[in-house]
């Protein structure tokens, strides 16, 4: 960080302490950067309390509300992701059956339906 113009303009305007100033020969350029930090952390926390103080200052009906509607886009959101995961699931799902189909198609053409280890041919034969 230099001692540019808006640097200047904060510690200047910020307080009327003449250590402050960048010209001052008693402060190195490390403890004016140092200095020039906390200025700019000072004017932050300063315009955090006044949002705060904004926020606690309007009704709670308004927040509430805006909540309200928050939850409500966020509950459409989640729906929408949810029926899309979904639709992804089942498309992988048929997909994937449609491959097995394929797959069981070709078994059974070859050895007339049978096992893999069947030698005697007559497959699922149940004894009553």
């Amino acid at each position: 960080m230099s001692g540019d113009d808006t640097t200047t303009d904060l510690t200047s305007s910020a307080t009327g302490n003449p250590l402050l100033r960048p010209s001052n020969p008693l402060v190195s350029d490390l403890e004016q950067e140092v200095l020039d930090e906390y200025t700019r952390l000072l004017e932050n926390v300063n315009k955090l309390s006044d949002k705060l103080a904004d926020l606690s200052g309007n009704p709670s009906s308004m927040t509430l509300d805006g909540l309200r509607l928050l939850e409500r886009k966020t509950a459409t959101v989640c729906t929408l992701l949810k029926a899309s995961v979904y639709s992804i699931v089942l498309q992988q799902q048929i997909y994937n059956d449609g491959e097995n189909n394929e797959l069981g198609d070709e078994g059974a053409a070859g050895d007339g339906g049978g096992y893999e280890g069947d030698t005697t041919g007559m497959g699922d034969v149940t004894m009553s």
